[in-house]
């Protein structure tokens, strides 16, 4: 939580703005050319426009460009005349004397008083306008003029006459306004229309951060990664609002404190408001951040033309925005609405929820379609009217189910289960008995990845169950705690699951049975394989008995999988695949997601990297349909991730990690895009990977964590500790695994790494100690009995030869063995020792054409450790590899200017792209594809979008 970190007050680094920066760097370059520039920056208070001006006009410092900046005064349309040129010419005669005003001295008079008095006479502006244009005219120059909106009339028209009349042609002219500030009758308002017809006028409005933006922001505040409950809950009430984020960062608890400064500030706002526009405020503020007119009017009780008078000046405010013609409201901030929520008198609130709760009762068209449920169960609590409440949460909690809401269902019951005790008739009212409520609540929870809570939950159901005499229930109810505390790592639930499984035995046949054992399969197998398949037998029989189609798929997915331990996976993968389809036929999509996985598992391991990346790209949509994104869908994104590292599309399979980091996946299910987001950032050089390999090397303390888990975790602390001093230590500990060879996917990995420590190791000291000696002996003898049957296993194992044997000859068949495999970062690594060894052969020639190659690929992928590698290699043996950027004397062509996604965003937007088709194509945000575009723009030295796509044809960077 943030009470445990330093929080700044500001963030010392502008995050989110990338591409705005980059439409100020083009504007300036236009006014460079001679060509005159002018950007209008708007957005709401808070939003960063200062800051974004501050960071692009600091940029400019070791620049030939000479920066003013202006302030308008909020004294109104009376206000100071010409108060932001005054301030601007007052800086430049400080900064370079009067001779800077080139004998312009009387005239500008009227704006410095400090130069004496202004001439005698009837003033003429049009003498004083052409005075601030020859001084502004001696270029390049950047003038800032902020808070637009309170600039004076002979402000705006001096501004006018500057970008319209003198169009000065090396004169930046950036202007910040806020866009809440513009009322229906704000002169700002056809001030701007008229310049934005003037050519060489840009309208930047900034948006708000979106939630990466908000996750880095809190970031460089807090100088640590808040967990992601911690981001949802700021970017949930910030929405994206830089100013409003810090001042959450500054808060004890993002969840529960209201800044006061920050409420003191929005309120101040809303009682500047008449008395009428506030009542329908504080009405509407009870009916949500968005509303409708036709409910408001219910609520309200007012008359028509009194509600509208009054909503029109909430809105000419600034504090309410029309979102749709039919009626529809929103608060322009959710904290706005909070603020006022928050400020209701007690006996106000709970009489104003009661009316809404009535109001959504008698009329449900009055609230989106679906929402009526929930609604009118959120407002009979917060009326605190306890029977309603219990029966509506219960009745919306049916109806989020249907939906796939588990976590809206979770919560709801919930409430359900605490009402209970305050309700005296709560089982009459409701139509079920206590157990059944708790063992609904704990399967919601589960569903939602409330871990913990379902734990609980679970634990409560059993102890008030007669398992004998409901044997199916106690079998369910003990199959769901058995996953629960593997997924904790509080256990390997082998009690449980023997207890599930003699009780399901002895239970009635029917469909239920055997999709319960089949879930038990799935559990069994992963500590013991051959029980596990027996498991699966017997569903299988019981599903041909029972002959329903969802019963038959389940157990037919659980048979694919547990066959997968006592055959190749080739052989494996025709099982697996017909049980998807028939379960994509029965609709049965909990079994068809988790059959997707055991596809793109065996795909990863025998080295389809792009099949099985297609594989769980597929079950991502219907995992977050069915709403157990946050469980089943965590495990496809890391599967997607995987895939997508071995192919070297690392941008993307980040992408794909921090979709799974912002789901939060409760317990283990955290560890696989945990580690692999640390192998990645390890591989880029990173320094927030340590953070992420301690966190992941945790969960080896738990009691229990699945052979996958450990094996992989194990490796990926091995990988982080090489080239260190605990290296050995580490290799050590991962050869003592018990079930190392269990599975030769990680034990292959682990062996060529424990190589490489004990390799290293003996290197380092000049002549292997007897420990050293001892390691790698320990690797050979594991290395000659375990099995080696796909791509990656024969690459690592060679690799591991080439480790304890040495020799071009040895690391030439690794680096052949990594091409067959095709993963893009092995490749490059054993490249790398193959031109160690080419060189210590005496073959300069062929150490640099694989130091390039080596080097080609690294820098494709960001692979920044690797490439200062290729370079130490480079400078100690003296040569030059011709293919590297980072070694040539030579300036880098523009083909080597852009990553690997920059490439592939080029190429979507030389086939006339948006940013927004770029974003879904490519599976980033579009905000991301912007910045991509504008780095793009930036590296070729275009203006636009078209010149880089006819840059890039012309190169032949899209020929690859």
């Amino acid at each position: 939580m943030l009470d445990s970190m330093a929080a700044q007050a500001h963030s010392e680094v502008l995050v989110g703005r990338e591409a705005d920066l980059a439409v100020l760097r083009d504007a300036l370059k236009r006014a460079r050319h001679a060509e005159p520039s002018t950007v209008l920056v708007g957005g709401e208070a808070g939003v960063g426009k200062t800051r974004l001006v501050e960071e692009f006009c600091h940029s400019l410092t070791t620049d030939s460009v000479r920066v003013l900046a202006g302030q308008c005064l909020e004294l109104g349309e009376e206000g100071l005349p010409f108060a932001p040129f005054a301030g601007a010419l007052r800086e430049l005669l400080r900064a370079e004397g009067p001779e800077v005003l080139g004998g312009h001295e009387r005239e500008l008079a009227r704006l410095l008083p400090e130069l004496g008095p202004p001439p005698e006479g009837e003033a003429r502006r049009g003498l004083l306008f052409e005075a601030v244009t020859a001084v502004l005219g001696r270029g390049p120059l950047v003038l800032v003029i902020e808070d637009l909106h309170w600039a004076d009339r002979s402000t705006r028209d001096l501004i006018a006459f500057l970008v319209r009349a003198a169009r000065l042609p090396q004169l930046l002219l950036i202007a910040t306004y806020r866009t809440d500030e513009l009322h229906r009758g704000h002169p700002l308002r056809p001030f701007l229309g008229e310049l934005d017809r003037v050519r060489g006028v840009l309208r930047l409005e900034l948006d708000r951060l979106d939630r990466e933006g908000t996750s880095e922001l809190l970031t460089h505040l807090l100088g640590a990664e808040p967990d992601p409950r911690t981001v949802d809950a700021v970017n949930e009430r910030a929405q994206g609002n830089p100013f409003f984020i810090e001042q959450f960062a500054a808060a004890a608890d993002p969840s529960c404190d209201f800044p006061a400064t920050l409420r003191d500030l929005l309120l101040a706002r809303v009682d500047q408001l008449p008395e009428p526009a506030q009542r329908v405020l504080r009405v509407a503020a009870v009916g949500g951040t968005r509303f409708g007119h036709e409910l408001l009017a219910r609520v309200a009780g007012m008359a028509e033309s009194d509600l509208e008078s009054a909503l029109r000046a909430v809105v000419a405010a600034q504090l309410v925005v029309v979102v749709d013609a039919d009626g529809g409201y929103e608060f322009h901030h959710a904290l706005v609405r909070e603020a006022v929520h928050d400020d209701l008198l007690p006996g106000e609130h709970a009489r104003l929820h009661a009316r809404y709760a009535q109001a959504v009762e008698a009329e449900p068209h009055l609230v989106a379609a679906g929402r009526a449920p929930a609604e009118i169960a959120h407002h009979w609590h917060a009326a605190h009217d306890r029977p309603r409440a219990l029966v509506t949460a219960k009745i919306a909690a049916d109806e989020a189910k249907c939906r796939f809401a588990y976590g809206e269902q979770a919560r709801l019951l919930d409430r359900v289960l605490q009402l209970w005790e305050e309700v005296p008739d709560a089982r009459a009212l409701l139509g079920l008995d206590h157990l059944d409520l708790l063992e609904e609540s704990a399967l919601a929870a589960l569903d939602s990845g409330e871990y913990s809570r379902a734990l609980m939950l679970t634990k409560a159901a059993l102890g008030d169950l007669d398992a004998e005499a409901e044997p199916l229930r106690a079998g369910r109810l003990l199959v769901r705690r058995a996953k629960l505390l593997r997924s904790a790592g509080k256990s390997d639930a082998g009690p449980e699951c023997d207890e599930a499984l003699r009780l399901l035995t002895s239970a009635p046949q029917s469909p239920e049975r055997v999709r319960l054992l089949a879930e038990l399969a799935h559990l069994i197998a992963a500590v013991d394989a051959d029980r596990g398949f027996e498991v699966a037998q017997i569903a299988m029989a019981g599903a041909n008995e029972s002959g329903d189609l969802i019963a038959i798929v389940a157990a037919e997915v659980a048979y694919g999988s547990s066959c997968s331990g006592r055959q190749t996976a080739e052989e494996a993968l025709p099982v697996i695949r017909d049980a998807v389809e028939r379960a994509r036929a029965a609709s049965d999509f909990p079994s068809f997601t988790r059959g997707l996985i055991s596809i793109s598992d065996r795909l990863y391991e025998i080295g389809r990297y792009e099949e099985s990346a297609a594989a769980a790209a597929e079950g991502m949509p219907e995992a977050n349909r069915i709403g157990v994104g946050r469980t089943t869908g965590v495990y496809l994104l890391a599967n997607h991730a995987e895939a997508l590292i071995a192919l070297g599309r690392w941008d993307e399979a980040d992408a794909r990690l921090a979709e799974a980091a912002r789901l939060d996946p409760p317990e283990t299910m955290a560890l696989p895009w945990l580690r692999l987001r640390a192998r990645v950032r390890l591989a880029r050089g990173r320094e927030d990977a340590e953070s992420l390999v301690t966190r992941s090397a945790a969960f080896l303390r738990r009691p229990y964590l699945s052979t996958e888990g450990r094996l992989a975790t194990l490796d990926l602390c091995l990988t982080a500790a090489l080239g260190s001093a605990t290296a050995v230590e580490s290799a050590w500990a991962a050869l003592a695994e018990p079930r190392l060879t269990v599975l030769p996917r990680y034990a292959w990995a682990i062996l060529a790494h424990a190589a490489e420590a004990a390799v290293s190791a003996a290197s380092a000291a000049s002549a292997a100690s007897a420990g050293d000696t001892a390691l790698a002996a320990r690797v050979a003898e594991i290395a000659a009995g375990l099995p080696c049957r796909y791509p990656a296993q024969v690459a690592f194992a060679a690799q591991t030869r080439a480790h304890l044997e040495g020799g071009a000859e040895r690391w030439a068949e690794a680096v052949e063995a990594w091409r067959a495999d095709g993963h893009r970062y092995e490749l490059a690594c054993a490249l790398l020792r193959l031109a160690e060894a080419h060189a210590a052969a005496g073959d300069r020639a062929a150490a640099a054409a694989t130091i390039a190659e080596s080097v080609a690929i690294a820098a494709a992928l960001g692979a920044g450790p690797l490439i200062e590698s290729a370079d130490t290699l480079t400078r100690r043996l003296g040569i030059r590899p011709s293919a590297s950027p980072a070694s040539s004397g030579s300036p880098a062509s523009p083909a080597d200017l852009l990553t690997g996604r920059e490439r592939e965003v080029l190429r979507l937007v030389a086939e006339g792209h948006s940013n927004g088709r770029i974003a879904a194509d490519l599976y980033i945000s579009p905000k991301t594809a912007s910045v991509h575009v504008s780095r793009i723009i930036a590296k070729l030295e275009v203006s636009n979008r078209g010149e880089a796509a006819a840059v890039a044809r012309r190169l032949g960077l899209l020929d690859d």
